[in-house]
C-alpha cells in the first residue's frame, strides 16, 4: 500500500511540474504580425515585439521555423504568438500559436 501511495504522490508531483513548464512557456511567447512567409526558405518575416528569452526589442525581423508545416496554416496579417531560441547559430522559431483574437 505505501508503494502505490508513493507512486501516486510521484505522478502528483510530475503532473504539477508540467503545470508549471506548460505555464512558464506560455508566458515566455512574443506576439507577432507576419508580414511575410516565404515557404521556398522556410522562413517567416515577422513584426513582433519584444522577446524575453532572447532580450530582444521589437522589431521586424526574418526567422527560420523549426517546422516547415507551419508556413502552409499562416499568412500576410496573421497575429500570432511565438517563441524562439538561437539553433545552430540562426534565431529560430520553435513554439507557435494564432494570437487570441
Amino acid at each position: 500500500m505505501n508503494l502505490l501511495r508513493g507512486a501516486a504522490a510521484i505522478a502528483g508531483g510530475l503532473a504539477a511540474a508540467a503545470v508549471v513548464f506548460a505555464q512558464a512557456v506560455t508566458t515566455n511567447l512574443a506576439d507577432g504580425e507576419v508580414r511575410k512567409v516565404d515557404k521556398a526558405q522556410g522562413k517567416l518575416t515577422l513584426r513582433h515585439g519584444p522577446i524575453p528569452s532572447l532580450d530582444m526589442p521589437p522589431m521586424t525581423m526574418i526567422f527560420r521555423v523549426a517546422d516547415a508545416k507551419w508556413l502552409d496554416q499562416l499568412k500576410e496579417g496573421d497575429k500570432i504568438r511565438f517563441s524562439a531560441e538561437r539553433v545552430s547559430g540562426a534565431i529560430t522559431i520553435t513554439a507557435l500559436e494564432p494570437a487570441a483574437k
